[in-house]
């Protein structure tokens, strides 16, 4: 099992590229399913969920080729309608394949899926929307199988604006008759990025950003189409809060600086000096970071919980006391324990964290307990005393497109060891 080794202490300064979202690529593979044709898509990232993405497609039946940050799937061929068990533990987010699957086939089958143990999260509302567009749905022994005949759109309220089931009504809509209307949607750029492929391929959806979406089915989608997936917000996130941990200063290109304003506004809080320009954004880290305001995770726009953990780990060592609220997942705080063991001073009670910074962190072996974990154990690792090594990081590969190249271009002293 390979492990990270890093040798903390090192200022980070230079540049580095944001990689391609990985909560838009997921939904987007899934998106391919439905146009029954070429689909090439670029600034892909090299991701462990991204691989398992690909492997459900070609158990489908589709064709994919993978290469230079360019996916090409041919879902022509697509002859299958389940995915197995094995597959569907790899990711959380391998559920996102029901409704691109019904879109097409007009049945599905799948088990429960997997992925990072953050508390319930629940697909109740992905079931509950799907079975209001027509979908007669039967859960057994951890299977779903699923049967519709003609679907009709229609308004779908969410009692909460939960990403994953806002995408597959999304995908699964474009095959009902007459007008889908979700109204509170989620917001995230993610599910704009969807609509924009969707879009391309012939699809009638409008409104993604907003609380409303619409979704004009029936519309044919089997068209060739390309894409650019949009920069990856948390991962840009998480340079900036390395940075702001170990000192230094580091410019990181290529993304969308409005799309994770909620961290860099508290890294700005916290003493960082932030400088924002087109598609970049600068970072200088100050000689001792401050304590800052309550973060409280929230939907978009608000604070990210994939931005919690990174975060975190970087006040570890400001000055004062910083009261953390996680309000998306029951379990998010596992990392706490880990931090604690490099002299983070963090008490937790259910939702709440409080994190009072100390004067240094000291390097230790510690493992990554889900993937955002993953990456604040690599943030407090690059800041501390002395030496740190990171188990269990096939969580972190989930969603890092080979983090220890991209700090070691930035002047970290990190490696990989098998």
């Amino acid at each position: 099992m390979s492990r990270l080794i890093v040798n903390g202490g090192n200022p980070l300064n230079g540049s580095i590229r944001a990689n391609g979202a990985k909560n838009s690529i997921l939904p987007i593979l899934a998106a391919t399913i439905i146009n029954g044709g070429e689909n090439i898509i670029h600034n892909c990232p090299d991701l462990k969920d991204v691989h398992s993405a690909i492997a459900i497609l070609r158990h489908l039946g589709c064709r994919v080729e993978y290469s230079g940050g360019t996916i090409v799937v041919d879902s022509a061929g697509m002859d299958r309608w389940d995915i197995p068990d094995d597959l569907m533990r790899e990711m959380r987010s391998s559920v996102i394949f029901l409704g691109p699957i019904l879109a097409r086939c007009g049945k599905a089958r799948m088990t429960y899926p997997g992925g990072c143990e953050l508390g319930p999260r629940p697909i109740d509302l992905h079931l509950d929307a799907l079975s209001k567009l027509g979908v007669h749905i039967q859960e057994e022994g951890g299977e779903i199988t699923c049967e519709c005949g003609p679907l009709q759109g229609r308004q779908i309220n969410l009692s909460l604006p939960s990403v994953g089931a806002t995408e597959n009504i999304m995908l699964c809509a474009t095959a009902c008759q007459g007008t889908t209307r979700i109204v509170n949607a989620a917001r995230e750029p993610e599910i704009w990025d969807l609509q924009q492929f969707l879009q391309k391929a012939g699809a009638q959806v409008q409104g993604a950003g907003q609380h409303d979406i619409t979704i004009q089915g029936g519309v044919p989608t089997r068209q060739p189409t390309e894409h650019s997936v949009i920069p990856d917000r948390i991962e840009s996130a998480t340079y900036l809060c390395a940075c702001a941990a170990a000192g230094g200063e580091i410019c990181v290109q290529q993304t969308i600086p409005a799309h994770f304003a909620a961290v860099t506004e508290l890294l700005a809080e916290s003493g960082c000096q932030i400088q924002v320009g087109g598609q970049e954004v600068r970072l200088r880290a100050p000689g001792r970071l401050h304590s800052v305001r309550p973060v409280r995770t929230m939907p978009y726009p608000g604070f990210p919980t994939d931005a919690q953990s990174p975060l975190m780990a970087t006040l570890c060592l400001a000055q004062g006391t910083t009261m953390f609220s996680e309000n998306i997942f029951e379990s998010r705080y596992r990392h706490c324990a880990e931090l604690c063991r490099m002299g983070a001073d963090i008490r937790v009670e259910g939702r709440v964290a409080l994190v009072t910074g100390v004067d240094h962190l000291t390097g230790a072996s510690v493992k990554a307990t889900d993937l955002r974990g993953g990456a604040a154990m690599v943030v407090a690792a690059l800041a501390a005393q002395s030496a740190s090594e990171i188990t269990q990081i096939d969580h972190i590969d989930r969603g890092y497109d080979h983090i220890e190249r991209a700090f070691a271009a930035l002047g970290a002293d990190i490696k990989r060891q098998a």
